[in-house]
């Protein structure tokens, strides 16, 4: 057993799961490892790495999706000090670890909230960064103070509170020599974000062990990460702020380049039914060329010129104590982006209807994100649901990567997998007829499954569509609560109504209606009563959308005969496999999978799905569901 491994018992393969991650790390190997929920992988890769990271001086960075599941390595982290010293940090956003309230009321994003941190102590208005001069001895103290044992935001937060220093600072100066760093994705995905945190640890990435947790996630957010967008709303308020600012070449400059891009959309979409359409990256700036007379050196000359702008503007409002934003300075910093970025077969530019009308660059390539790990120690995947492991190897640019897959402890007594073999969610079959035939399966096995039950559908089309069936009225009929999961809800907002649901478990129970893909279908833990089943409503494929047709195509040219399925179907399969898992904590929790859509008893759908999926799966109809759910649930639990 690791000396780092702080509990009596290892669950089955744990130890197996350890040695891996041992030898990866010691050969300077990756790693791709599926390993099903409850079975501690959070630990398990801790215990693996930290014996060789604390021997040779390599810096752990631990990268999750969200803050519950980074609070979660901190816990861990926290056990294993317990037994053996190691220390460790959590990395939040400027926002979230700022005390002045000039940046806590005006910025939205890490750019913005970058700025106007480097502002403000430029013009010495942060008295927390002041205090790091005239409290320097403190502020040494505390930050030993930390070094000695893994902390949570709010302990650091709570302490640089009592004493006015920057949070933010004080968490950036533990990292620079915690063993374990913890952070979201985007510390990683982002080429900027992650240039700037190297460069403040002072270390190379050859001095980096890289662990990313629920890696099934990773090419959305790599595509989002390297992916923009631009509304001609904001193009709109930069003319008027060029204006306010006397900048009247710019002015007229995005004015024309403004009438340009309206002229193109009328021509892609205004008449159409679509929401976006491709559009050829030099057009947009045509009008400019013809009316203007320039080339491109001035045209780059013009958009760097914006960007100094901006920066401007930015710390004259932060003088005058008004929102830091330059709507000059980030149209200059799209185009100059879009510009670059012309002649390359890994981005798609779109003109979109979103917020009216909007330009927007789509990555096509989730693996340049990942670039970087070449030069790292070793990179560690892991989550349980990445099968089959050489399609995400592939996708995501993974080489000289030894690949393992553990079986989910469940036990076959407890799991059940019943497919509906005469309802789909498949285009042609939507109609009200369908979604009403749905909505009987649903209500049946929220009666005869005990406690909480989630609902999670293809897309929100779906779910409006079975609202429209009257779902959440027949539901409530069968005395459970019902919660629907609003889309662009707030993260707090959201936490607030899964705690709700949750604690319904204790009584008669309640109905989660979500959407697979969603925050709720895989970025949540569900314990016991607190999910006995879930009913899958159709598979969540993308629509036929250009962005999604250009996907396939990428991928198609990179791996012939596979773009479809690499850019498709695999995503879509993996989504519904993970919304199955919230029924499965540990291999003692029983639960019952209803999926809503026949194609899944098809073998090119059921070779994605697990073995304790496929080894229990029966095709139904409404009656003979309702007798496996009975036997299922009447044997107790």
């Amino acid at each position: 057993m690791s000396e780092y491994f702080p509990y009596e018992k290892l669950r089955p393969n744990q130890k197996e799961f350890i040695d891996l991650i041992s030898e990866a790390v010691k050969n300077g190997e990756n790693a791709i490892v599926e390993a099903p929920t409850g079975f501690g992988k959070t630990i398990s890769v801790l215990a693996g790495v930290l014996p060789f990271a604390k021997e040779y001086g390599y810096k752990v960075l631990y990268l999750a999706r969200t803050h519950r599941q980074m609070d979660r390595v901190i816990e861990e982290l926290k056990a294993i000090h317990r037994k053996k010293p190691v220390s460790g940090v959590e990395l939040r956003s400027r926002k979230e670890l700022c005390l002045h309230t000039y940046l806590k009321q005006f910025t939205t994003d890490a750019y913005n909230a970058m700025v106007v941190c480097k502002n403000l102590k430029k013009l010495g208005k942060c008295p927390f960064y002041e205090n790091e001069k005239k409290k320097k001895a403190e502020f040494e103290e505390v930050i030993r103070f930390f070094l000695t044992e893994p902390s949570h935001p709010a302990e650091i937060l709570n302490y640089a509170e009592t004493l006015e220093l920057c949070p933010y600072d004080l968490t950036k100066r533990i990292a620079e020599k915690a063993d374990v760093i913890v952070a979201s994705y985007l510390y990683a995905l982002s080429p900027s974000i992650r240039e700037s945190l190297i460069s403040s640890l002072g270390v190379d990435y050859s001095d980096l062990i890289v662990i990313f947790d629920e890696a099934h996630n990773l090419p959305d957010q790599a595509i989002s990460a390297l992916s923009d967008r631009l509304s001609i709303h904001t193009i709109n308020r930069a003319i008027k702020e060029a204006d306010e600012y006397r900048e009247h070449e710019i002015a007229n400059f995005l004015s024309i380049l403004g009438k340009g891009i309206e002229k193109l959309y009328s021509e892609k979409l205004a008449e159409r039914d679509v929401e976006e359409a491709p559009v050829q990256p030099e057009l947009v700036f045509a009008r400019v060329v013809d009316i203007l007379g320039i080339n491109e050196r001035w045209l780059v000359k013009t958009l760097n010129e914006m960007v100094s702008v901006g920066d401007t503007i930015r710390e004259d409002r932060i003088e005058k104590g008004k929102p830091p934003r330059s709507y000059v300075g980030r149209v200059g910093e799209f185009l100059l982006l879009w510009l670059s970025l012309i002649g390359r077969d890994d981005y798609l530019f779109l003109m979109t209807r979103e917020k009216g009308m909007s330009l927007e660059l789509v990555a096509l390539d989730p693996s340049r994100a990942l670039a970087f790990i070449k030069d790292v120690q070793s990179a560690i995947f892991m989550s349980g649901t990445l099968t089959p492991l050489e399609a995400f190897r592939d996708v995501m640019g993974i080489e000289n990567a030894r690949m393992k897959k553990f079986p989910r402890m469940v036990k076959r007594e407890n799991a059940q997998v019943l497919v509906a073999k005469d309802v789909s969610t498949r285009g042609d079959e939507r109609s009200l007829q369908a979604y009403r035939k749905m909505v009987e399966y649903i209500v049946e096995a929220v009666k005869l499954i005990p406690k909480n039950v989630g609902v999670f559908t293809a897309s929100y089309e779906v779910l409006q569509g079975l609202l429209s069936a009257n779902l959440d009225v027949k539901l409530e009929e069968t005395g459970k609560a019902v919660f629907i999961e609003q889309q662009g809800a707030s993260s707090r907002d959201n936490d607030l109504m899964i705690a709700q649901f949750k604690a319904h478990a204790k009584g008669n129970g309640a109905v989660l209606l979500g959407v697979m893909g969603g925050r709720n279908s895989e970025g949540q833990d569900y314990s016991g009563d607190e999910m006995n089943g879930v009913v899958l409503v159709g598979i969540p494929y993308a629509r036929p959308t250009p962005r999604v047709q250009a996907q396939i195509r990428y991928f198609e040219k990179k791996f012939p005969g596979k773009g479809r399925y690499y850019g498709y179907y695999l995503p879509a399969h993996r989504k519904l496999v993970q919304a199955a898992g919230r029924v499965h904590r540990s291999a003692e929790e029983k639960g019952s999978i209803v999926i809503l859509d026949y194609r899944v008893l098809w073998r090119s759908i059921r070779k994605d799905l697990p073995d304790w999926m496929t080894e229990t799966m029966k095709a139904v109809t409404l009656p003979t569901m309702r007798l496996y759910l009975k036997r299922f649930w009447s044997n107790g639990r």
